[in-house]
């Protein structure tokens, strides 16, 4: 079957890789599967069009990350309705984005300004990342063992944060382990780091980061809107359904 790799940044990082596989475990393989004939690397807008006119079975390796921008949403407004496509999520979806949403069970969203029913089969490989895990991370630490400043813990979702931060202060009881929020700021001179003042108001409270917003909640308002009106028994119904919409906008 046919694989195509559509993604500039992809293409760029996999000819990195071919030109030292010799410096990795079984890099030949590494570089006789991305010089095999049925790989196929995109490089125009134009070849990545060109894809959605294919209707036999292939393959499409496309990003960018958890489906929020790039070449991705193209495919997705292609397949996401066709009950005989499977979308493979590779790696973490963070709350908020298409991926997590789609990985959730949704079986509709809104791409690109259009509503899309979800027939096509979401499946996720949870154990592709190429990032260290938490024992991993305590033994980078270990290494490095004095720490005199500070470690910072800014990347994942809370409950995550707060389970590391515990198995560092197990396993490291002098180590200063910071969790900031969004937009503090600290100075790094001297040890331990010291937070400053903002120079500027937070842009979202603290708690919202990393969650689902009112983007979110639009989308299903408007997803919501159209089940309701297209539901409707009759044209005069539909018109008491926006009426009504209208009411309410008027109101506030």
């Amino acid at each position: 079957a046919p694989i195509f790799v559509d993604s500039p940044l992809a293409t760029r990082a996999s000819e990195v890789f071919a030109k030292h596989a010799g410096e990795m475990a079984a890099g030949e393989r590494l570089r006789d599967a991305l010089q095999a004939k049925q790989v196929r690397f995109t490089e125009s807008v134009e070849q990545s069009k060109a894809i959605g006119r294919i209707r036999s079975f292939h393959i499409i390796i496309a990003a960018s990350g958890m489906c929020e921008a790039g070449r991705i949403r193209h495919h997705l407004r292609n397949w996401l309705w066709r009950s005989d496509a499977t979308v493979l999520l590779v790696g973490y979806q963070a709350q908020g984005t298409l991926g997590r949403i789609m990985q959730d069970g949704a079986m509709r969203v809104r791409l690109m300004g259009e509503e899309v029913q979800v027939r096509a089969r979401i499946r996720a490989i949870d154990l592709y990342s190429g990032h260290a895990d938490a024992p991993e991370l305590a033994a980078w630490l270990a290494a490095r063992q004095p720490i005199a400043g500070n470690v910072f813990l800014t990347h994942g979702e809370l409950e995550a944060i707060d389970g590391l931060k515990a198995r560092l202060a197990a396993d490291f009881p002098a180590l200063r382990v910071v969790v900031p929020a969004l937009d503090d700021a600290f100075a790094l001179t001297g040890a331990p780091a010291r937070q400053t003042e903002r120079e500027r108001p937070a842009r979202i409270a603290p708690h919202s980061a990393g969650r689902p917003d009112w983007h979110n909640d639009l989308s299903r308002l408007i997803l919501d809107i159209n089940d309701t009106v297209a539901g409707a028994a009759d044209e005069r119904a539909r018109g008491v359904v926006l009426r009504r919409l209208r009411r309410a906008l008027e109101a506030d």
